[in-house]
């Protein structure tokens, strides 16, 4: 692998980088245009463009059919393309944390071999209808959004093993979250639960369930039968 790590260097453009280069890490610099000519390094595998001040990505970016890590978190963007959903060589991460979006495309849902998806702190009102896409999906990190609800296909993501929605507007649950089999964690904090679905208790493998600063939640009895199977219980 050819590495080029151009972080934290005071960058306002993105200079010439060699054809050869597989790991790009433009990280923290003032950068705000992306050149549509960064898609013809067909052979990037990692290109982390966080931290800068970008707002609008060209297209062209599904030429990156190598790529298996994508990071665009901390900049300016209202939107993504659809675009990004054709990327089928993102297999390890995308970030796209930090940010200013309000849609989470359901062209992305085409990522079926994508392992963690980081869309922290931007502000989404909803998901799409079909999550089951993400059938790869180990770790979903939506917290502080301003999501209302989750939907049911949410139950589909069968390899899940941590799902944060910290800081969101949730007020239930679907029932279909009993069906994540793998999951370990769940984070569940600042949110305006009332209560919580019984297909819970069926998560087996839950280790840590996080229920702090949901104010009107009633806690159900199985509650105890998971602290007494070993899962970490936190009110």
């Amino acid at each position: 692998m050819t590495e080029l790590d151009l972080s934290d260097r005071g960058l306002t453009s993105v200079p010439s980088i060699p054809s050869d280069v597989t790991r790009l890490d433009l990280y923290k610099n003032a950068i705000a245009e992306v050149p549509g000519s960064l898609w013809s390094l067909t052979g990037l595998r990692v290109l982390n463009l966080a931290a800068n001040r970008i707002s609008v990505l060209p297209p062209g970016i599904s030429a990156l059919t190598s790529l298996h890590t994508l990071d665009l978190a901390h900049n300016r963007f209202d939107v993504l393309p659809d675009e990004l959903g054709e990327l089928a060589g993102l297999t390890e991460y995308l970030y796209v944390s930090d940010n200013r979006l309000t849609k989470f495309p359901a062209a992305w849902c085409r990522l079926g071999r994508l392992r963690y998806l980081g869309c922290t702190d931007n502000r989404l009102t909803s998901l799409p209808s079909d999550l089951s896409g993400f059938a790869a999906l180990r770790e979903l990190r939506l917290y502080r959004n301003e999501l209302t609800a989750l939907p049911e296909s949410i139950g589909g993501l069968s390899s899940l093993r941590e799902l944060h929605l910290r800081g969101n507007r949730l007020t239930s649950l679907p029932s279909s979250i009993g069906m994540l089999s793998e999951l370990r964690q769940l984070d569940l904090r600042e949110n305006s639960l009332t209560e919580l679905p019984a297909s819970l208790a069926q998560l087996s493998k839950l280790d840590k369930l996080d229920l702090r600063w949901n104010k009107q939640l009633r806690e159900p009895a199985w509650l105890r039968d998971f602290e007494e199977a070993g899962c970490m219980v936190l009110r």
